[in-house]
């Protein structure tokens, strides 16, 4: 903790020196160690995200069968789209937060909570 370090001699302060010289160098090399599993750790998530991302493309575009032409993709099914030569067009979703309604329940009713009984 460098409490009484005065009594120490020249030499016992170099041996004290290198002694906390090797603990730091430990601790520098668990650090490090702890890093790159975390960045390998990381870039495992990475390739998982990117695969999911690679499957969901074919989902959403579709795969070429023999012949070259597309197959319906889960999006087309039904919907209309895909159909012609306007499959390629990006599909843009976009998530956004559910509007608030602002509801007055009728007179009669039971209000418990969200939920009203009528």
């Amino acid at each position: 903790m460098g409490e009484e370090l005065s009594g120490l001699t020249v030499k016992e302060l170099q041996n004290l020196e290198n002694q906390l010289e090797i603990s730091l160098r430990g601790v520098r090399v668990k650090k490090e160690q702890l890093f790159m599993d975390e960045i390998q750790e990381l870039n495992r998530k990475g390739d998982i995200i990117h695969q999911e991302n690679v499957e969901l493309y074919r989902k959403v575009y579709g795969t070429k069968d023999k012949n070259g032409t597309n197959r319906n993709s889960v999006l087309t099914d039904g919907l209309g789209i895909g159909e012609g030569d306007d499959s390629h067009v990006p599909v843009n979703l976009q998530l956004s937060q559910p509007q608030q309604q602002h509801y007055k329940a009728p007179s009669g009713t039971t209000k418990l909570g969200r939920l009203q009984l009528h």
